[in-house]
């Protein structure tokens, strides 16, 4: 039995009233997977010395036991992608988007009750399970409910959702920076289990789509068939660009702000003064990589996406490799090399409504969610590279190499599959 059609809406005024609720489950659970994901980076060097009892961020445990924290977040990310992801074929997207949210939510917030560095990265690793896994049945839940030709807009709106949390995610440190007293960033993470409150309206409001449910009682394909036949290809070359491009980015992502913190410290400004700025720069690239996710998704929908991910990508490595080719001061950076960097990260919003429909209904969370959260593990790995050799070497450098992983990812894409060619 085919599943049948989704309603092709061409306005808002059309748009049904599952479709709107599916849009805002997946959307709100992306706003809070953006919260979840950033209050750790802003509050990660203080946290962990004072989890090492440390005397400075320059204590090199500090950057050693901060890259394993990051690297199990990733992990975590990665393998909440593939369980989460197959639950999502085999329960139904709303129930599985329920416990990925509960699980983020929950995990948070426990980080806040840490006594040592590895309890901070047990609490991330469980809460990264739920992120990764959000991710994919998310994603598949607004595949599989609006239609086709909204799907660039919807990639840019739901990309959008996980910077607005980033923000919220400032917003937070930010505002309490100047409540807490110095040496209580920890509380930051209760903020983090609001989200749980989002998992009581899902399960009441939020209806299985149609394309799941036709088919929910027949024989379930295993995730051995990820890998034979025409699916095998689809999910190998995937895999690659999504293992190149998001090593790339959490490398530029989570040690970018170290590196400004370092050219501060160097000019003489005070720890608070040093928070504060880094803070503001990272609201200023948050606010650009929302202008550059509904670029990317005005793009694809002059091209395709394949096209338009190749592009990107290009900008992405251009970004990243004049951002510390040579050096540069804060000024330089802040404002507009690493804005620019963001700009071109709304590629990764391209990937939300391109990966699902690639895959078979049966398939479609667990394949999307393994080929694009398989690129946390290859960032894991990255991040503890980094952590050893910053130290011994310096952040620009390192960063500038990484920046030859989204190069690499450019000239992968070539070889993305077209949509046309979904199984």
């Amino acid at each position: 039995m085919h599943p049948a059609p989704v309603r092709e809406a061409t306005r808002l005024s059309e748009v049904t009233p599952q479709q709107w609720k599916s849009g805002l489950a997946a959307w709100l659970g992306w706003l809070f997977d953006g919260l979840e994901l950033h209050l750790y980076t802003l509050v990660a060097t203080p946290l962990v010395v004072q989890l090492l009892g440390a005397v400075n961020s320059s204590d090199p445990a500090v950057k050693e036991k901060s890259a394993y924290i990051q690297a199990a977040f990733l992990i975590g990310w990665a393998v909440g992608g593939a369980f989460f992801g197959r639950l999502g074929d085999l329960l139904g997207r709303s129930r599985a988007l329920a416990l990925t949210v509960l699980t983020y939510a929950l995990c948070t917030g426990l980080c806040a009750f840490s006594q040592t560095w590895w309890q901070l990265m047990l609490f991330r690793f469980v809460a990264a399970l739920g992120i990764g896994g959000e991710w994919a049945v998310g994603a598949s839940l607004l595949a599989e409910t609006w239609p086709r030709a909204w799907r660039p807009w919807l990639a840019a709106v739901l990309q959008s959702g996980v910077n607005l949390g980033i923000l919220f995610a400032a917003a937070v440190v930010w505002g309490l920076s100047h409540i807490l007293p110095p040496g209580h960033e920890r509380y930051v993470f209760l903020v983090g289990v609001l989200p749980a409150l989002l998992v009581f309206w899902i399960r009441r409001q939020v209806p299985e789509p149609e394309a799941w449910a036709q088919v929910a009682t027949t024989i379930k394909p295993g995730v051995r068939e990820l890998f034979r036949g025409s699916i095998a290809r689809v999910t190998w070359h995937t895999s690659m660009v999504c293992a190149l491009s998001l090593s790339a980015w959490w490398l530029f992502v989570f040690w970018h702000p170290q590196h400004l913190r370092k050219l501060l410290a160097a000019e003489g400004a005070a720890p608070g003064a040093i928070t504060s700025r880094v803070t503001a720069a990272f609201f200023v690239m948050i606010a650009v990589s929302i202008v550059g996710n509904y670029f990317a998704g005005w793009l694809a929908q002059k091209l395709d996406n394949r096209r338009a991910i190749v592009i990107l990508f290009a900008g992405l490595f251009a970004g990243m490799a004049g951002a510390f080719l040579v050096p540069r001061g804060f000024g330089e950076l802040a404002w507009f090399w690493v804005p620019l960097v963001g700009f071109f990260s709304g590629v990764f919003g391209l990937f939300t409504m391109y990966l699902p429909p690639l895959f078979p209904v049966l398939l479609r969370t667990t394949g999307a969610g393994f080929c694009y959260n398989i690129g946390r593990l290859a960032a894991a790995a990255a991040s503890i590279v980094f952590g050893w050799a910053a130290p011994v070497g310096d952040f620009r450098t390192a960063l500038l190499a990484s920046s030859l992983l989204a190069l690499t990812a450019t000239v992968w894409a070539w070889w993305l599959p077209e949509e046309s060619a979904a199984p």
